[in-house]
Formats: structure tokens, C-alpha cells, sequence
């Protein structure tokens, strides 16, 4: 048996599913390059709670994200969603479990709608269907009129084009949503009621949660059902 595939199975017998646990992570570490941005990092994540990632600049709090979500290999450590290790699911479907929306959503084509339903088309999301209804609802809870879904969606401004995001991926219904500065050029009104809308989400369920990266102090201890400190390593 070659060596990787016993150390997976290893890390796969040691571990214990807990049914509390949605995601869980143990012993990640990340480096750039030869410099080592951080290691040993642990988190557990259960149902409707909302982790906030904390640290300074460049301490890598976006490459964690990215980790979670099976973007990037891991180096270190591994992640397990519902007790299940992430290198035993078929990556589509661990990302379309694990979804991760940037600070900068990629442009888009067509109008708002289209935007909103262009997933619905795809082989890993087939059984789910696009409800512009069910749009038009959560845009309203964030202030937008139903005549949102018909603006031209490469015309939006930063702060409309996360919106859009953010409804896209609500609408996709993922059990862990991990938001890399989603909110960050909202206005302070219209980012309280992407709060208020997201613990909504959470609380109606099925078994929900979510992982954040905000530069905005207020806007962790506000929101955070806990904070996840990401120290940089030591020269």
C-alpha cells in the first residue's frame, strides 16, 4: 500500500465523527514560499454558529478559508465535514457543501436573474431548482427591490455585486458557507441586514454554519458566535 494512502487511512480510523460537528479542523499549517504563516490550527464548528477568522494583515486568514473549502491542498493537518475527511468526498460536491464567495465576486453576464439561476444548470446542484420568488424575497431582505433581478449584472457596483453573491449562494443551500470579506463594500445599513438575513438562514435550517473573515472589529464581536485568533508565526 503506498505510504499516503495508509497515513489517510490513519487520520481517517483516529478520526471521531461528532453528529454536533459540521466542520471540523486539525493541525492545519500553511507556508509561502519559506515563509511559515501559520501551523497546529484547530476549530470545530457546530450548527447555526457564525466563527470569525481574526488577524493582521497577511497573516494568511483567506488561504485558511480557502483550505476549508478545498481550493487549495492542504499542507498540514486535515478537515472533516460531517465526520467525513475532505480528501474522501468528490471535490464538487465538498464544494458545493463547503462554499466559499469572495471579496470580489467574479464579473457576471446577463441580468441579475440569470446570474442568480446560471448554477442551477449545473450537473453537481441537479435535484435543486432556481425560485426567482425565493430570490426576490432575500433580495428584499436586504433592501432590493424586485426589479433587482433585472438589472444588467456587469453594471453592478462592488456592494450590489456582493449582494448578488451572497443571494446565489443562500439560494444553493450549502451546509458550511465561508464569506472572505463578503460584506466589505456594503454600507454599515445595508451590512446589518446581510447579518440579520444570514443568522435567519442559519436558524431555519437544515444544520447550518459559517466561517468569516472581516477587518471590521465591530462587525466581529457584533456578529461572531466566536472568534478564531490566526497568529502569525514567529522569525
Amino acid at each position: 500500500m503506498p505510504e499516503t494512502d495508509a497515513v489517510k487511512q490513519t487520520v481517517q480510523s483516529q478520526a471521531v465523527p461528532d453528529q454536533d460537528i459540521l466542520l471540523s479542523a486539525r493541525g492545519l499549517g500553511r507556508s509561502v514560499g519559506s515563509r511559515r504563516l501559520w501551523q497546529g490550527v484547530d476549530l470545530k464548528l457546530q450548527a447555526a454558529e457564525r466563527l470569525a477568522v481574526s488577524g493582521p494583515s497577511g497573516v494568511g486568514k483567506s488561504l485558511l478559508l480557502r483550505a476549508l473549502a478545498g481550493l487549495d491542498a492542504l499542507e498540514d493537518g486535515e478537515v472533516w465535514l460531517r465526520g467525513k475527511p475532505q480528501f474522501a468526498w468528490p471535490m464538487p460536491q465538498f464544494r458545493a457543501e463547503v462554499m466559499y464567495l469572495l471579496q470580489r465576486p467574479a464579473p457576471a453576464s446577463g441580468t441579475v436573474g440569470t446570474y442568480l439561476a446560471e448554477p442551477f444548470s449545473f450537473k453537481i446542484h441537479a435535484g435543486k431548482s432556481y425560485e426567482p420568488g425565493e430570490a426576490a424575497r432575500l433580495l428584499k431582505h436586504l433592501g432590493r427591490p424586485p426589479a433587482f433581478l433585472d438589472q444588467d449584472a456587469a453594471h453592478l457596483s462592488g456592494g450590489e455585486a456582493q449582494l448578488a453573491a451572497l443571494v446565489r449562494a443562500l439560494l444553493l443551500s450549502p451546509t458550511v458557507l465561508l464569506l472572505d470579506e463578503a460584506t466589505s463594500a456594503l454600507d454599515a445599513e445595508t451590512a446589518g441586514l446581510a447579518e440579520a438575513l444570514l443568522r435567519d438562514w442559519l436558524d431555519a435550517g437544515p444544520a447550518r454554519a459559517l466561517v468569516f473573515v472581516s477587518h471590521d472589529r465591530a462587525q466581529q464581536e457584533r456578529f461572531a458566535t466566536h472568534i478564531q485568533p490566526l497568529s502569525g508565526m514567529t522569525e
